[in-house]
């Protein structure tokens, strides 16, 4: 029996995933990687994904036996670990390829992190499966936040500490360590779905939505700083409050939809957005071949004009066209099962 999906989910893992293109055209294409309000993107963007893929992967009436964990954590390598490295080795063969495989892995480093994101939720979750249901709240905060400031900590002193580490470095490096900071809104995810009825309440009241989007505003605003705990002040609670912000946004506008179907124009930006977020794993895998690196030419005349709008609007369209040939790419791959099964993780019977 297939899934039940949430149409307002899906719909923000494809905005999340428009952004995430949007932001590689302007860093990899434009040659500014805060141009076009990127840098206010930036505090929700990731965190929104790894919130959504926490909310997904709970499920509070599964027990963590030796069975679960086994099958879960095989079904997430061949989803997550294996398109991983084969699109990895597509995109840089070797000997390029070796030279990959430190904490970005080439641009990959999303569902590598993803998958190590997993396990700790699978541990974490393992060690308190006896515990009353507010020690495990406790408890999961806490190494949440352990995790997520160590790897935070790890990757601000990185070339100060840590960089002459030889192996030590290498095997760090490779796991992915400093991007574990995003652990914490995987866990938030985690902790909103178990706690969905309460979450909803709150969030439905005005004032709370208010000093949400004050206080997301408010941090936005805030200067850049070497200061490390002001640093992960802002990464960490400007992450949150963006979450909360746009999860809340989609769960209104998927309400607004169902009750508006007359609106053909929101209608199909939402389908077409819930569509995207179907795909977002092909979509993520695939995109980073179809960038238009060839215009980071044009990246210096494109800041002449001093424009955010502008900017903005130039990489949201080569965003949406770079999206848009991904999905067409992965239509033709998905014809083949035996590609779609290694290469997007795709169970056999799914294609066909």
């Amino acid at each position: 029996m297939a899934k039940q999906r949430i149409a307002y989910i899906d719909a923000m893992r494809g905005f999340t995933m428009v952004l995430v293109v949007f932001s590689h055209i302007c860093g990899m294409c434009l040659g500014d990687r805060w141009m076009g309000w990127n840098d206010v993107f930036f505090l929700f963007r990731l965190p929104c994904f790894f919130f959504i893929s926490g909310w997904l992967f709970e499920k509070p009436e599964r027990h963590w036996d030796g069975v679960t964990i086994k099958n879960v954590v095989k079904k997430k390598f061949m989803v997550q670990i294996v398109p991983t490295f084969i699109f990895l080795l597509l995109l840089a063969p070797p000997p390029l390829f070796f030279s990959r495989l430190g904490a970005t892995k080439g641009g990959y480093w999303f569902t590598f992190a993803l998958f190590i994101f997993f396990l700790l939720n699978i541990f974490s979750s393992w060690l308190v499966r006896k515990w009353t249901a507010r020690q495990q709240d406790l408890f999961l905060f806490a190494f949440a936040l352990i995790v997520s400031v160590s790897a935070f900590c790890y990757d601000i002193f990185y070339n100060r500490y840590f960089s002459h580490f030889g192996w030590l470095t290498k095997g760090l490096g490779f796991v992915s360590l400093m991007t574990w900071r995003y652990y914490l809104f995987f866990y938030v995810g985690t902790f909103v779905k178990r706690h969905f009825e309460a979450f909803v309440r709150w969030t439905s009241k005005p004032v709370v939505i208010i000093l949400v989007v004050m206080g997301f505003l408010a941090i936005s605003r805030i200067p850049h700083s070497d200061y490390f705990p002001l640093v992960y002040f802002v990464f960490a609670l400007g992450g949150i409050m963006g979450l909360i912000m746009i999860f809340t946004a989609f769960r209104y506008i998927g309400s607004y939809i169902s009750s508006h179907p007359n609106h053909h124009f929101s209608l199909f930006i939402f389908h077409s957005l819930i569509y995207i977020g179907t795909q977002t794993l092909d979509v993520y895998l695939l995109h980073y071949f179809f960038l238009p690196r060839f215009l980071l030419v044009y990246g210096d005349q494109l800041r002449t004009y001093d424009s955010k709008l502008l900017e903005f609007f130039v990489a949201l369209i080569l965003a949406l066209i770079v999206v848009g040939l991904s999905l067409i790419a992965s239509r033709i791959i998905r014809l083949s099962p035996f590609l779609a099964k290694y290469l997007f993780g795709v169970k056999t019977s799914q294609t066909q």
